[in-house]
């Protein structure tokens, strides 16, 4: 497996599978699905550089599930799997239960 590591603020996800049923129990074809706004965290930078030069921490952490926007992101290919580097403002909210 590939070592990935994001720079700074960068987050690596990959998408969330999304549910092929409606919630009345309808199968959806594949045709029909969006892709999910859902993903985990696999990877994170280091951190934004502020202006004095600092590093500042990012929020998120690996393993977190999370929103982001419908078209934030780039998506890439990493051994075969498709995944999507955000920065860390693109996130919109993390998912807890």
């Amino acid at each position: 497996m590939t070592t990935f590591r994001p720079l700074y603020d960068r987050v690596l996800v990959k998408r969330v599978e999304a549910e092929s049923r409606t919630s009345s129990g309808l199968y959806l074809p594949e045709s029909a699905k969006e892709k999910p706004q859902q993903a985990e965290i696999v990877a994170v930078g280091t951190g934004r550089i502020g202006k004095d030069g600092e590093t500042i921490p990012l929020v998120v952490e690996q393993g977190q599930i999370v929103l982001f926007g419908k078209y934030a992101g780039d998506e890439v290919k990493i051994d075969g799997v498709d995944h999507i580097i955000l920065r860390e403002e693109d996130i919109l909210a993390i998912i807890t239960d």
